[in-house]
């Protein structure tokens, strides 16, 4: 179902930036557009090719997407991986593309992320887009499970997958196409599987290294000064909400009881209901991109009358490394 008014010549390229350890791997689109960048972060166990369409329909503004540290082409970097840390190596991201300040959207973790780097970077965040991540999501556990045995518990099936050999790319993708959140094939959702795969003895493995999605996972019930940070954001904040969860079921992450709580505490939020998508298709298909690009692009008009640089104008310009 790919859009027929997709951009053939949109602009792409893979980058390359030293951080900690090693380099942050992800890809830029619309690298030479002059309005003001959009720093797009992906989920948990995703990659920066969770983006392109994203990226399709906002041709006025580069999008730079990174891997995060442990997963896709980033999978190398080593610990600590906390959502901290994350922020941090974002903030290399900026200072190599020369942004000063960014539109930040984050999807499910990286949302959390998103927050952080408002958090600890605020000069650099001219706003927030959280689609469906980034309010504290309490975890109901067993009361026979020690808390260092939380985030296996928590990773569950994802924690089985992550582990598992695949014989060939096609028996990878044969697994989500039978998943029940991906009924909406498309090229990019193809992209997007299949870039998620290293070549090991025996087939291809996904790329998201689980010690850091472990990690992650643990970090989003609000906790660790997270509910701190939300209330101390002082740009606009605006929370894209899937009706449907990671196997397409309803609720979705945030039912009202989950949703409430966070309404009284980030102070200029706002609260977008995205129509018939579920945790994935929000971001991969075309009727869930649809309805979040107005919603960026108002915030990106929005930032910019309170002014933002293009990329390369920024007063730390280093210039990104190539992949």
């Amino acid at each position: 179902m790919d859009r027929a008014m997709s951009r053939d010549d949109v602009e792409y390229r893979p980058f390359g930036v030293p951080v900690r350890g090693g380099e942050l791997a992800g890809g830029v689109w619309n690298e030479h557009a002059s309005g003001m960048p959009v720093l797009a972060i992906h989920g948990i166990t995703a990659s920066h090719l969770e983006w392109p369409l994203l990226a399709d329909r906002l041709p006025g503004s580069p999008v730079i997407a990174p891997d995060l540290r442990g997963r896709g082409r980033s999978n190398g970097l080593p610990a600590p991986w906390g959502m901290r840390d994350h922020a941090d190596d974002l903030a290399v991201l900026l200072d190599a593309f020369g942004v000063e300040r960014a539109l930040v959207v984050g999807h499910s973790m990286g949302g959390f992320v998103a927050v952080r780097v408002a958090d600890q970077y605020p000069d650099r965040v001219a706003g927030l887009v959280l689609i469906d991540g980034g309010l504290p999501l309490p975890f109901q556990l067993p009361e026979d499970v020690a808390p260092d045995d939380a985030a296996t518990v928590l990773l569950g099936p994802a924690g089985e997958r992550l582990s598992r050999v695949y014989p060939s790319r096609e028996a990878y993708a044969e697994f989500w196409r039978e998943h029940p959140a991906f009924t909406d094939w498309n090229q990019h959702v193809s992209a997007y599987i299949d870039y998620d795969l290293d070549e090991v003895d025996g087939g291809y493995r996904p790329s998201s290294r689980a010690e850091a999605i472990a990690t992650n996972i643990v970090q989003q019930d609000g906790s660790d000064g997270y509910r701190d940070a939300l209330r101390e954001l002082r740009m606009p904040v605006h929370f894209l909400r899937a009706p449907r969860g990671l196997l397409d079921e309803t609720p979705g992450l945030y039912p009202d009881d989950i949703l409430s709580p966070s309404l009284s505490l980030v102070p200029r939020l706002t609260v977008h209901e995205i129509d018939d998508v579920n945790h994935y298709s929000i971001v991969l298909t075309d009727h869930g991109i649809d309805q979040v690009v107005p919603i960026v692009a108002d915030a990106l008009r929005a930032a910019e009358t309170s002014g933002g640089d293009p990329i390369g104008t920024g007063a730390t310009n280093r210039g990104a490394e190539r992949a």
